[in-house]
């Protein structure tokens, strides 16, 4: 015919299905079947026999060996099935890792931040003094505030004292001031009466 063996194989794929050749082998017992029943001597029934025989040996070979190959499809996706979820298992137990880890790093990320702000402000302390020390520098504080306001009075005390006696010298300048005047007017007017005295001599 001019076929090509790759051509020939496809054919037989495409006729007998998964390339088993059972229809060919059924065609061949009916064949064979037909040849025994119309078999006109003894050896060639038993010929036929044989044949049909040895056909049959093979259909059941062929049928063990797809049972074999069945069944072995049935183990393969029982195993697949076990293997399917097997890997869900570990799927959902990656998830819940990774859920977990993500807690671990938030709550990390948390302690980080703390840290920060607590380091921070420990900076910021570190720069001010303790509270001991505070304590000390406003009583120091207090009592010199106590003692500047003792001053305060005192000098106070004294501004009032020198303002009375400013007072009372201001008083007595101003007794003295009418004192002189007045010993002037007097002395003025006796002048005065002298001279009219003498310009008016008794007889």
């Amino acid at each position: 015919t001019g076929l090509s063996d790759h051509e020939v194989i496809r054919k037989r794929l495409l006729i007998d299905g998964d390339g088993a050749g059972d229809d060919r082998r059924i065609n061949l017992l009916v064949k064979s079947f037909i040849k025994w029943c119309n078999s006109g001597s003894q050896e060639e029934g038993y010929s036929q026999y044989q044949r049909m025989l040895s056909t049959l040996s093979q259909c059941e070979f062929s049928m063990g060996k797809t049972l074999l190959v069945y069944d072995m499809n049935l183990r393969e996706m029982e195993n697949y099935e076990k293997i399917y979820k097997e890997i869900e298992c570990s799927i959902a137990g990656a998830h819940e890792k990774i859920a977990e880890c993500k807690k671990q790093i938030l709550q990390a990320k948390r302690i980080r931040k703390n840290r920060q702000e607590y380091d921070a402000l420990a900076k910021v302390i570190q720069h001010h003094p303790d509270r001991h020390e505070t304590l000390k520098e406003l009583e120091a504080l207090g009592k010199e505030l106590e003692h500047l306001s003792h001053i305060k009075e005192s000098v106070e005390d004294k501004l009032e004292l020198r303002r009375k006696q400013f007072h009372v010298l201001l008083s007595t300048i101003h007794e003295l001031q009418q004192t002189l005047e007045n010993d002037e007017k007097l002395s003025e007017v006796e002048d005065a009466q002298e001279t009219i005295m003498e310009a008016d001599p008794k007889p």
